[in-house]
């Protein structure tokens, strides 16, 4: 059988899928990035880590392959994304554009690779996606694991005394959410890495995701697009911003904005990791309801994930 470019768009369909099986001992797990470009309380990271060599992979899924795309703002935030998370893997991040399932079948295939981690996604889509991925990689008799690094609580642990799920934010958050066991704790970022660098990856510039006019010059000079640059935002907001979150998350202008959203977005940050450094600063913070609204402003993230999972007809 030909081996085929890993960027040629082959349907899969009425394909058996073989990947040729060896010593185990041998064999290294891709770590597929998606909306978790960090190091820091990575699940599927660490799980990747402890099972030996790791091939790090992000996909650029096509247009054709999404209902939405990502605005021009998203695209520029990405690409310096990328290149902060690759930068943090020594340039080990393996990176390509098209079908998943077709680059990831490829890869496990041309590398003898053992299993594929990832950490979960909750739209409608990205479940169906998953779903695809994961029962054809399976079939191929790869171990496929995915795991929970996005969301404080999964959507199926909250749900009412009939088992169905909740539709209002006050009732889920205060009697769903908050009367289960207290979200995990962050996990640290794995000490022992063993990165793998294959041949034929793209560059971060081979996207194609900053905008053609220098709309984006000005934007430069209030973020640091990393995940250090996270970190900072985090213990600044934590430290001198939520004293007066309560009102002053009203006014844009002020310090009070946790500016937090695009790291929680492109997960360079966690919510896991907000919600306790928050937490753990309470003994600084005068007026409790501060603290009470800036976790409750995350329980509405967790919630709008939540009616995606259940309610998958809403977009």
């Amino acid at each position: 059988q030909s081996r085929r470019s890993i960027h040629s768009p082959v349907s899969l369909r009425n394909k058996s899928i073989r990947i040729k099986k060896e010593s185990t001992i041998s064999q290294p797990t891709i770590l597929w990035f998606r909306q978790d470009l960090r190091l820091a309380d990575n699940p599927a990271l660490v799980a990747a880590c402890e099972m030996g060599l790791v091939i790090p992979v992000y996909i650029l899924e096509d247009a054709k392959n999404q209902q939405w795309s990502p605005g021009g703002a998203s695209r520029w935030w990405l690409h310096h994304a990328l290149l902060s998370l690759d930068k943090s893997l020594h340039g080990k991040l393996n990176i390509y554009q098209g079908d998943p399932l077709v680059i990831l079948t490829e890869l496990a295939e041309n590398n003898n690779a053992g299993a594929v981690l990832w950490n979960r996604c909750y739209e409608p889509e990205s479940i169906e996606r998953d779903g695809l991925i994961k029962s054809s990689l399976k079939d191929a008799g790869l171990n496929v694991q995915s795991f929970n690094g996005s969301l404080l609580w999964e959507p199926w642990q909250v749900l009412k005394k009939d088992d169905t799920p909740y539709k209002v934010f006050t009732p889920y958050y205060r009697r769903g959410c908050l009367s289960k066991s207290a979200p995990r704790r962050p996990l640290a970022q794995p000490a022992n890495m063993q990165l793998h660098k294959l041949e034929h990856s793209l560059s971060v510039d081979d996207l194609s995701l900053l905008p053609t006019i220098g709309w984006d010059k000005k934007m430069h000079e209030h973020w640091d697009i990393s995940e250090e640059g996270a970190k900072d935002r985090l213990d600044e907001f934590v430290f001198n911003g939520i004293q007066d979150y309560r009102e002053g998350r009203n006014f844009p202008n002020k310090k009070n904005v946790s500016r937090l959203s695009p790291y929680l977005h492109f997960g360079q940050i966690s919510v896991n990791t907000a919600w306790y450094a928050a937490n753990d600063a309470a003994a600084l913070i005068d007026n409790e309801s501060n603290l009470d609204t800036f976790l409750s402003e995350l329980g509405w993230r967790e919630f709008s994930y939540y009616l995606l999972y259940h309610f998958p007809a809403l977009p």
